[in-house]
């Protein structure tokens, strides 16, 4: 059973990048904002709890956007379902710039892949995409005590126990859960999938030794890897990582297809108007493009996307084209 090249996925940045130009267009930037946007809080939903990746760039960035926009921007952890819950959650609120969404390649490209008539939203037609926050590679890792120093050990495991690995996801049909199923599809062996409601908990699970391994963010694993809490056996990344200069690629491994990386953005409800879209576009590209901010996500080893407005949008269905791809590769739709 084939798989989508790689190739296919960093095209993909390839071609987002060369119309990064024309991110902030004339059209939006000639519309005149009224003089009582904003005039009360706005919410940024985040669809995990708090203290994964997704959570920490939110306050991040709401902290950052307090100041831009002159009314606080709220955190809102909306957690469940593979982040189908927030994002339902924002799909349906109003479209007057008041409710953002952090939005994630789960949210809004392997949950929908994996469940598109599930999840109750439309990835594309139901958001308006106002700005790319960075992307980051996966580490796969496990307890060190289960005795794996490598992912060929992995693989060699697999295929001698009796019954399935386990691995766990942030939930069904999320960036760890589809990369689980890349490995076990790519390597022929068969794994367990263990969904929970967001990255940090099943984190805590395989901190404790109740799931076998994990793809995991590089961003909340490096710590425990430096701490020898957990073993990273290698990452999910064309070249290594500068977080984790240590670990060797998974290409280094002879595993070249099995690159995975997650990204994030922000999004408003479809409709938005015009003046309100520039308005937030513009603030979130001063936020983000500030020397402080990039410097926060290379601390939390995420690289910044150069996409903004319609290039994100562009970027978001060749994403979304590529993983129902991989997802039909896979067979995942068969096995629940």
């Amino acid at each position: 059973m084939s798989i989508v090249s790689t190739h296919s996925r960093r095209f993909i940045f390839a071609a987002c990048a060369l119309t990064v130009a024309v991110a902030g267009s004339p059209a939006l930037q000639a519309q005149s904002l009224p003089d009582d946007y904003p005039n009360k809080p706005v919410r940024l939903v985040v669809p995990y709890p708090p203290g994964g990746t997704a959570d920490i760039l939110a306050r991040d960035i709401g902290a950052r956007l307090t100041d831009e926009l002159g009314q606080p921007v709220i955190i809102e952890n909306r957690a469940g379902a593979g982040t189908a819950i927030g994002a339902r959650h924002v799909a349906s609120a109003p479209a007057d710039g008041y409710t953002l969404f952090l939005g994630t390649s789960t949210s809004h490209v392997m949950n929908p892949a994996v469940n598109p008539q599930g999840v109750g939203y439309d990835p594309v037609a139901d958001f308006t995409p106002l700005a790319a926050i960075g992307e980051v590679s996966y580490a796969i890792v496990t307890r060190p005590d289960k005795g794996l120093s490598s992912l060929q050990e992995l693989i060699e495991r697999a295929r001698q126990h009796e019954a399935p690995l386990s691995y766990a996801s942030a939930g069904q049909g999320s960036a760890n859960h589809l990369a689980g199923e890349l490995l076990a599809n790519l390597a022929g062996v068969p794994l367990l999938h263990v969904p929970y409601k967001g990255s940090a908990p099943a984190l805590n699970d395989v901190l404790a030794g109740q799931v076998d391994f994990m793809f995991d963010l590089t961003t909340t694993s490096q710590a425990h890897i430096r701490s020898g809490r957990l073993q990273a056996l290698a990452v999910t990344a064309p070249d290594r990582v500068q977080v984790l200069p240590d670990v060797p690629t998974t290409a280094e491994q002879g595993r070249p297809e099995l690159v995975v990386s997650s990204w994030f953005g922000v999004f408003a409800p479809a409709g938005l108007p015009a003046e309100v879209q520039s308005r937030l576009a513009d603030s979130l590209h001063k936020t983000l493009s500030s020397d402080e901010s990039r410097a926060e996500l290379a601390r939390h080893g995420l690289s910044a996307l150069p996409l903004v407005a319609t290039d994100f949008g562009n970027f978001l269905r060749r994403d979304l084209g590529y993983w129902q791809g991989v997802v039909r590769a896979a067979d995942v739709a068969s096995k629940g």
